[in-house]
């Protein structure tokens, strides 16, 4: 693991097992993507509130998603739940290209703020339903949700490229992060990854100011 990735990456590397590219990756001021109010505990290991009743996933959920959906080498990422913008952030060092949507109007706008104040540019964002997608650039060689769905929205697989990756939290009292593959045939196979808690994925046409 490289000495020069700051202490709290470090430790969560020792935690959980990723590649170190994606830790390397991870390596942002994750205090510029929260409230100010937040900052001190902006590199601990708890997911923060963002406002909207969004989260900030804690590091090592980001860890282990980002490190799943990178199996499949993927060039092209749909992020369903744009949240703070962290996530995106992430993904933008690995992807040559992500696409993010996220229903909540005002929490849309400031995470395109934060990411061009970070000089992010490899990225389009939508405010709408994640439920739905985004037709327009698909198919995804990667898809991955940042909020628990009682099933997996059928738009999602459909844009899901063969030989490539979803990566979503399923279920509602009982969340479990699920990988679903598919094949160049475009059959779909799922693995678990183990327990989540997220917050749930609403459906929905896009809501704020």
């Amino acid at each position: 693991m490289s000495s020069r990735l700051p202490p709290w990456l470090r430790e969560l590397g020792e935690t959980v097992q990723v590649d170190p590219a994606v830790l390397e990756a991870m390596d942002l001021p994750r205090e510029r993507f929260v409230d100010s109010s937040f900052g001190s505990s902006a590199l601990t290991a708890r997911a923060l509130p963002i406002g909207g009743g969004q989260t900030i996933s804690k590091p090592s959920t980001v860890a282990r998603m980002t490190d799943a959906i990178m199996k499949c080498r993927p060039a092209t990422v749909l992020e369903i739940g744009t949240g703070s913008g962290y996530q995106t952030a992430v993904l933008s060092r690995l992807v040559e290209k992500v696409y993010t949507v996220e229903r909540i109007r005002n929490i849309h706008l400031d995470a395109i703020r934060r990411l061009y104040k970070l000089e992010i540019y490899n990225f389009k964002a939508l405010c709408g339903d994640g439920c739905l997608g985004w037709k327009t650039y698909a198919p995804f060689d990667a898809v991955m949700v940042t909020a628990a769905a009682p099933a997996v929205p059928p738009a999602l697989l459909e844009q899901l490229a063969p030989g490539g990756l979803l990566v979503i939290p399923v279920g509602t009292e009982r969340q479990e992060l699920m990988v679903y593959s598919k094949d160049p045939g475009g059959q779909i196979t799922s693995r678990s990854l183990g327990g989540v808690n997220f917050v749930p994925l609403i459906p929905g046409e896009a809501v704020g100011s």
